[in-house]
Formats: C-alpha cells, sequence, structure tokens
C-alpha cells in the first residue's frame, strides 16, 4: 500500500503499465491526459523535481506509448527531465512519491530501475547516437521488427553531438523515428540560430501569407514586362517555392525526412501522425510544437522558474507555500552572479560565459544589466570553452561559468585550447562535489582529479562566500588558466559582501591550532570540519585545521609545518578520493621522503546515487560525524612521536 497523497484520476488508476494504457479507446485519451498532468501538477506541489518540461510532453508520452509496443520497441529519452510521465505510466506511479529520494526512483532515465527507461541520461544531446546504436544492435541480432524512437528537445540540438548523431543517421538510413519537442526553451530561454530557425518553420502561416504576396507580385511583373525579365521572375519564383515548401531542408539535407511541425498537445492528431510514421522505413524527424508548463498556468508563464521547483506551492493557484522564515546565508550561484557584476564594473575587460545556465549560474543579472557582456551560447560546453579561449586570446578576462560535471563534456578543449596555450580563462565551476537529488549523473565529484594533471592549471576552492569573491577578485589579476569550485546550496556567513582582497596563490591558511593530528581540508567541506572539531573539543581532542585553499600549486610551506607538528594527517575534500586533493598530499609526502600516517576522506570509487547533499556526504564517509570518529580513531592509534624523513 502506498503512502503516496498525490490524487489519481479514474483512468489512471487503471493503467500500470503502457499494456494498460493499449487497451483504452482512443475517445479516452484526453481525458488521460488530464489525469496524468493533474498528477504531476499534485505532486510537485508536494515534492518538487523537474515539472514544467514533463507537463509539456503529457501528450506526447501517452501517444508514444500508446503507438509503440515498449518495452519491446525501444523509448530514448533526451536528458530525462521530461520524463516523469514515462515513468507513472510503466510501472513506477505507486512509488513516484520517492523520486528523487535516498533509495527512491532516479529523476532521470535509469537502465537498471526499469526495461522501459532504455538509456541512462541526465546530460543533453546523446539520445540520437545512443538510439541509432540500438538500431544498429537490432539489425545485427535479426530484430528488426522492433522500433526505435527518440524524443529530443529543442534545446538539445544547440550541442554538436546531436549532429554528429544527425549525420551518422542520415548516412545509415536506418529506420528510426527523431522526435523534436519543439518548445523555444531548455532550462532559461533557449538561444542561438538554430532557435530562430526553428521558430521561422513553426511560423508556417506567416511563410504563406508572404509567400502568397511575392507569387502575386510576379506575376504583375510577368505581365507587364519583357521575356528575359519574365524567365528571371520564373526562376526567382522557382527558388522561393523550393525553400517556402522545404522549409527544413537543414534536416533533408542530412538525410533525415522531416515532418511537420504539428501540435504537440493533440493527442488524437499526434497518435495518427506516429501511428503512419511508425510504418515508414528510414530515418525521419517530427517536429512537434509544444508549450512548457502547458496546462499550469504559471509554468506556462514562466517555465523558467518552475523549470524545477524546490518549493512547495498550492497546486490550484500556484502559490508558493510559505516556510517558517529565518535569516538564511546566500546560495554561492547568488555571490558569483553579485560578484561578477562588481568585476564588470571594474575592469572594462570582464565578461562572462555560460553554457545555457544562465540562471543556474547566477548571471541573470549580469545578462540584463550587460546583454554585450555575458553570453549564453546555449547546450555547447565544448564550444563555450573554446569560445572563451578566443576572447582571451585577444585580452579579455573570461569568466566561464559551468557546471562541475558538464565541463567533463569538454575536457579536450580545457586542454588544447586553454592549458596549452596558458590562456587566462577564468573556469568557475558550480554545483562542484555531491549535488543531492539530482544524482549519479550530475555528480560534480571528479574535476579535482581530472584537472589536477593538466599543465598550467591554477585549482582553487573557497571555505565560505567572502573567499569565493576574493578568489574571483584574484584570478582577474592572474595571466593563466584558474580554477574555482564551489558547491551547490547556500553557504554559511550571512554578511559576505566584504572589502576584496587578493590571496596569494598557491597559500592555504591555519583556521585552529592543535595537537597531534591535523586536518588538511579543501573548500566549503571545511565547515564540516570545524563543525566536527566542536564536537571533539567537548571530548578534550583538539585536532589542528588547515584550509588548502588550493589543490594546485600546494602550499608547501604549509605542508612542512604540517609534518613538523603533527604526528597524523587527515584530508577531508568533497570529491573524488582517487586522484583527489589527499593524493596530492600523499604524492607531496612520498616525494620528499615522509613517513606520516594519512587518512583521507572523500568519496569512494562507488557510482554516488540521489539522496540529500548531507546524506550523500554521510555516504561517502565525510560528514561532521565521519570526521570527529576518524580524528578519534587517529588519537588513539599507536603513532610516532613525530613524523619523520626516510633521509633522516
Amino acid at each position: 500500500m502506498s503512502d503516496n497523497p498525490t490524487p489519481v484520476g479514474e483512468l489512471l488508476r487503471r493503467i500500470e503499465y503502457p499494456s494498460d494504457l493499449r487497451q483504452l479507446p482512443e475517445e479516452d485519451l484526453p481525458q488521460l491526459a488530464e489525469e496524468l498532468r493533474q498528477f504531476l501538477i499534485h505532486h510537485a506541489a508536494q515534492y518538487g523535481g523537474h515539472f514544467a518540461a514533463s507537463l509539456g510532453v503529457v501528450e506526447l508520452t501517452i501517444a508514444l506509448h500508446y503507438v509503440y509496443q515498449t518495452p519491446e520497441d525501444l523509448l530514448v529519452w533526451d536528458v530525462g527531465h521530461q520524463a516523469y510521465g514515462h515513468k507513472i505510466l510503466t510501472g513506477r506511479r505507486s512509488r513516484f512519491h520517492t523520486n528523487r529520494l535516498k533509495d527512491g526512483i532516479s529523476g532521470f532515465p535509469k537502465r537498471d530501475e526499469s526495461p522501459y527507461d532504455t538509456f541512462g541520461v541526465g546530460h543533453s544531446s546523446t539520445s540520437i547516437s545512443a538510439a541509432l546504436g540500438m538500431v544498429e544492435a537490432l539489425r545485427h541480432k535479426g530484430e528488426t521488427h522492433r522500433k526505435v524512437v527518440v524524443v529530443i528537445g529543442d534545446g538539445a540540438l544547440t550541442a554538436g553531438l546531436a549532429y554528429e548523431g544527425l549525420n551518422n543517421a542520415g548516412a545509415l538510413q536506418r529506420d528510426l523515428l527523431i522526435i523534436l519537442n519543439d518548445n523555444q526553451i531548455s532550462i532559461d530561454a533557449n538561444v542561438g540560430a538554430i532557435k530562430d530557425y526553428l521558430a521561422g518553420i513553426t511560423a508556417s502561416r506567416t511563410y504563406n501569407r508572404f509567400r502568397e504576396e511575392v507569387w502575386k507580385l510576379l506575376t504583375r511583373i510577368q505581365e507587364k514586362l519583357g521575356a528575359p525579365v519574365r524567365d528571371y521572375a520564373a526562376r526567382l519564383e522557382e527558388m522561393f517555392t523550393f525553400l517556402i515548401s522545404r522549409p527544413a531542408v537543414l534536416f533533408e539535407s542530412l538525410g533525415v525526412r522531416y515532418f511537420g511541425p504539428v501540435n504537440g498537445h493533440d493527442i488524437r492528431g499526434l497518435v495518427e501522425t506516429i501511428r503512419n510514421l511508425r510504418e515508414l522505413p528510414g530515418p525521419k524527424l517530427l517536429h512537434c510544437h509544444t508549450v512548457k508548463g502547458k496546462g499550469f498556468p504559471p509554468a506556462e508563464k514562466d517555465p523558467i522558474k518552475w523549470h524545477a521547483p524546490s518549493f512547495k506551492f498550492n497546486p490550484k493557484t500556484g502559490e508558493v507555500l510559505a516556510s517558517p522564515s529565518k535569516p538564511t546565508p546566500p546560495r554561492y550561484q547568488d555571490v558569483f552572479g553579485e560578484t561578477i557584476i562588481e568585476l564588470a564594473q571594474l575592469d572594462p575587460r570582464v565578461v562572462a560565459v555560460t553554457p545555457a545556465m544562465l540562471s543556474g549560474s547566477g548571471l541573470t543579472k549580469m545578462h540584463q544589466l550587460m546583454p554585450d557582456r555575458c553570453y549564453d551560447v546555449g547546450i555547447a560546453e565544448q564550444h563555450a570553452v573554446t569560445f572563451s579561449a578566443g576572447l582571451a586570446a585577444q585580452g579579455m578576462k573570461v569568466f566561464c561559468n559551468i557546471y562541475s560535471t558538464f565541463l567533463q563534456r569538454a575536457y579536450d578543449q580545457v586542454i588544447h585550447d586553454v592549458a596549452i596555450q596558458n590562456l587566462p580563462v577564468v573556469f568557475c565551476l558550480d554545483r562542484a562535489g555531491a549535488v543531492g537529488a539530482d544524482g549519479a549523473t550530475h555528480q560534480g565529484l571528479y574535476d579535482i582529479s581530472y584537472l589536477r594533471p593538466i599543465p598550467n592549471l591554477i585549482l582553487s576552492a573557497p571555505l565560505n562566500e567572502s573567499e569565493l569573491r576574493n578568489l574571483l577578485y584574484t584570478a582577474l589579476y592572474v595571466e593563466q588558466p584558474f580554477v574555482i569550485r564551489y558547491p551547490r546550496g547556500n553557504g554559511v556567513l550571512l554578511e559576505w559582501r566584504t572589502p576584496f582582497e587578493r590571496i596569494p596563490i598557491g597559500k592555504g591558511r591555519v583556521l585552529r591550532e592543535g595537537e597531534v593530528v591535523a586536518i588538511l581540508s579543501y573548500g566549503h567541506i571545511g565547515n564540516e570540519v570545524l563543525a566536527a572539531c566542536e564536537e571533539l573539543a567537548a571530548e578534550g581532542l583538539y585536532p589542528g585545521v588547515y584550509d588548502l585553499r588550493f589543490a594546485k600549486p600546494l602550499d608547501e610551506e604549509l605542508l612542512e609545518e604540517v609534518v613538523r607538528k603533527y604526528r597524523y594527517i587527515i584530508t577531508v575534500e568533497d570529491g573524488a578520493k582517487i586522484g583527489g586533493v589527499g593524493s596530492a598530499v600523499l604524492e607531496w609526502l612520498s616525494e620528499r621522503g615522509y613517513l606520516v600516517p594519512v587518512r583521507r576522506l572523500g568519496a569512494p570509487d562507488i557510482v554516488l546515487e540521489h539522496a540529500t547533499q548531507a546524506e550523500q556526504y554521510a555516504i561517502c564517509g565525510y560528514d561532521r560525524a565521519a570526521i570527529a570518529e576518524a580524528v578519534r580513531t587517529a588519537y588513539h592509534q599507536t603513532l610516532p612521536l613525530r613524523s619523520w624523513k626516510l633521509s633522516s
């Protein structure tokens, strides 16, 4: 028996799996769409999650499962923000209240969760390539009766990987249906030439009116002027007719047949169209025009705010339900957003770049105030990094804000276009460390490990909001690549807008003097260390606490001091242990011949699933309780009187 309080409509209650859905007569599908939409609205009002995107594809989701024999036929979602309706219709309605909670279902399609989730997603633009691989695998297995269909949004079409998949699909000419879910928005308003191109196709009535006026004009010209002009007018008419009658020449030039645009909320029309396309061989693209947040007026009006609400609200009115108010520190992204404006006012060379994360990175305000100095380049991390390199090559001070998990997609560009050329791009890595409910695909645990080997990079992490400001200010005056990583969520300071100070590169600091055990922390997780030390003090244990600030270069003077004064070292980081800051400290000690016990606290070699950040810290063994226990263990071990060197 589920404890899910979300109301379930009469038809939706009868559907556990798509096989149940396919028993309904077509005339019942509009009612089912309304019930599914209301289920999503009431669920999000209580639990939050990715909301507006799923509302926008309710009819499309039902139509696809109605026409295709899922899971025998394979349905591939891009990103997965829009897959809540899919999960509810595929055996997970009764567990949907556990969505994004520890040990609950994932917020994204996940292969080991359901056979209906054919490919794990979370990052954008992978669907066409993955689906094409599935088509080929089915061909090799002799299972060509099974169909493969992709749902990809217009925002995901700003990434190059989508076009690599389209190009290969056109070359192979296999049977694949690509549904383009076009709502003119990703997380923020969609940007770029592709958006304008798709908008032009969608505005077909405008094209038709324009065509009629031109044709009338050409007719008058031919009636009044001589043969040469008539011939020219005829050629012009032929060219114009081609452009108007084949508005999707981009897709067809890649060998993918184009159909549409169609109304993505006309469920019976969708069923008929998709049923016809299912039997049409070869690669084809159906262009569906949808409204993000459809059926919930507040989300239709402001899809950015309602993309993934983290607040409770009235499901009928959208009124946000107030929580007990008390002063809270700002989010790191907001501190970045305010500080970058101050830096831009200080220095006319300052510009900001982000790949489709204006609001998430805190750049919305700068984009409004200084639109010519703040660039949203779409979901195109590789381009964002090389574009930043080009700006830096001509003297601009570029602050490239990318989530840690998404910088992985531009690793080659970081090495070749920035680091090798030693260009002073400042990488601001938001959502570094454990990210909470978004789970495995969004963890920012790997950046320390994957960036440490790259020459010329400076790697830093602030303990708090004031330090974030000062690191951003410091980076302004450094002529080499500079990385600043900071976590998702709130900081620790109410009074954070402190005067700017430059921080010496590669210099850490002592937070607490102590004895026997030294704790070396990196970044925001140092606040967990300080909290643990408050508990330990009540037990008469006083470890020394050091804030490294920099993973590269390390503060060698600080490390020498630690080795001289303490008999045991604990390193703490909100990142992977393999190749992380603890590994850097061990390497430094080993190369200098120091023999001193070191315990590293960080993320183990696991896939870290969705939970709250606090739960993830505990799972990984670096929350305050685990830090305190590591200190107790160190104090009670038999330790040498002091650290010593092999050469001594």
